[in-house]
């Protein structure tokens, strides 16, 4: 029987992870033995475990180990990294190592190194300035690109142990929670971040202003809450179509109504759109004087729109090109604090992609299976919000508007 010796410190008991950890070995069909386990015994003291690892032969062995890596599961010792030169562009060797958005640190050279552009679902390359994480898209041939997981050591975000109130509803989902009082908890957050000089981020689906919290999107932005704005095509045609007609899909936000031909008044915002150019351009041009789209480009703060196959217009400024926008929405997301998700399942999985695991994310949406399947792809880090988007929003910038 082949034998390996693994080592895990971190929240073991209040996490609910020792379950997850012993659960996985049993599943992949392999065996353990703990040979220490130290509790932490106060909410602030990690805990620690030894185990001896078992299975009937070495590829089983090492399979099970590289799936408890992404849980901070790591061996015991220190094991130089090994890599493989890529021969063909954007092939990876086949044993290369699948990346987790989980902070990630790679012993070679001697020491432990920081890996860089942590994202999940990439290889991590050898680059002269320290490891990287790079998606195989942009591999090239003479990459150096690690293979397998034993040089590793993966700090998942801890659930518990810490004073970190953002934990204050875990990944737990329900739609009995008040949503004023969560908006509450969530800006003092943002208070923390706007204190210490990170970013916040939001990325919004045209829900936000079919359910009227637009205009207090807006003024998030206007106060300088929001430091980047990422969407699709919708969100901007129907706030400019609630700019120029007052309605959204053709529905009259003040009366709940569907206007007489309103189903073409969001066709008509695209037109007017392309009468000056640009929204920029209808901006400067004084005929878009108010709204989301208005305050982002008054701002300056950085935004992408995504473009679709279902895109009507689509508007000027829609990156339709979808390796362009990937890396627009990327570079907006690096170095935020918290990215807000707002009623947009297909946007906020892509940014969740691409977002690491420490960084603070909320999701918020009616649907209490949207917010499931983002918290499922993430980290202890999210907090899911069931909820009217647009109640949610107008909490948050009653709360935020007072300071």
């Amino acid at each position: 029987m082949a034998s390996k010796n693994l080592i895990y410190t971190g929240h073991l008991i209040d996490s609910g992870l020792l379950t997850v950890i012993l659960n996985l070995i049993i599943e992949e069909g392999a065996d353990y033995e703990i040979t220490r386990f130290d509790v932490g015994k106060t909410p602030d003291n990690e805990s620690s475990m030894r185990i001896l690892l078992k299975a009937d032969n070495e590829v089983l062995l090492e399979s099970t180990a590289a799936k408890l890596t992404s849980f901070g599961v790591r061996a015991v010792g220190e094991t130089e990294a090994s890599w493989i030169e890529v021969t063909r562009d954007r092939a990876a060797p086949d044993d290369f190592y699948s990346t987790t958005n989980h902070r990630t640190e790679l012993y070679f050279d001697g020491r432990w190194q920081q890996v860089g552009n942590q994202r999940m679902d990439a290889v991590i390359v050898r680059r002269d300035d320290g490891p990287v994480c790079v998606k195989l898209r942009d591999l090239r041939k003479g990459d150096r690109v690690l293979i397998g997981s034993s040089s590793l050591r993966v700090h998942p975000p801890e659930v518990g142990g810490g004073a970190d109130s953002f934990a204050f509803m875990n990944n737990d989902v329900s739609s009995e929670r008040n949503a004023t009082q969560s908006a509450e908890r969530i800006a003092e957050q943002m208070r923390e971040l706007r204190a210490k000089g990170e970013k916040i981020v939001v990325v919004a689906g045209p829900v936000v202003v079919h359910t009227g919290g637009a205009d207090a999107l807006a003024a998030l932005v206007r106060e300088g809450w929001i430091g980047g704005f990422l969407g699709g095509n919708a969100i901007a045609v129907h706030d400019l179509e609630y700019r120029l007609f007052g309605t959204s899909l053709g529905v009259d936000l003040a009366t709940g109504r569907p206007s007489f031909e309103g189903h073409k008044n969001h066709m008509m915002a695209i037109n007017a759109v392309y009468s000056h150019g640009s929204m920029d351009a209808m901006m400067k041009a004084g005929d878009l004087k108010e709204g989301l789209m208005y305050e982002v480009l008054r701002t300056g703060i950085p935004y992408c729109l995504a473009g679709s196959i279902r895109d009507d217009g689509p508007l000027p400024e829609t990156e339709m090109d979808m390796i362009k926008a990937q890396k627009a929405y990327a570079d907006i997301v690096e170095g935020s604090g918290m990215i807000l998700m707002l009623s947009t399942m297909l946007h906020s999985i892509g940014t969740g992609n691409m977002t690491p695991s420490w960084v603070k994310t909320v999701c918020v949406d009616i649907n209490p299976a949207v917010v499931t399947k983002l918290s499922d792809r993430g980290s202890a880090q999210t907090v899911s919000v069931v909820s009217d988007v647009g109640l949610f929003i107008r909490a948050l910038a009653r709360v935020l508007s007072a300071d």
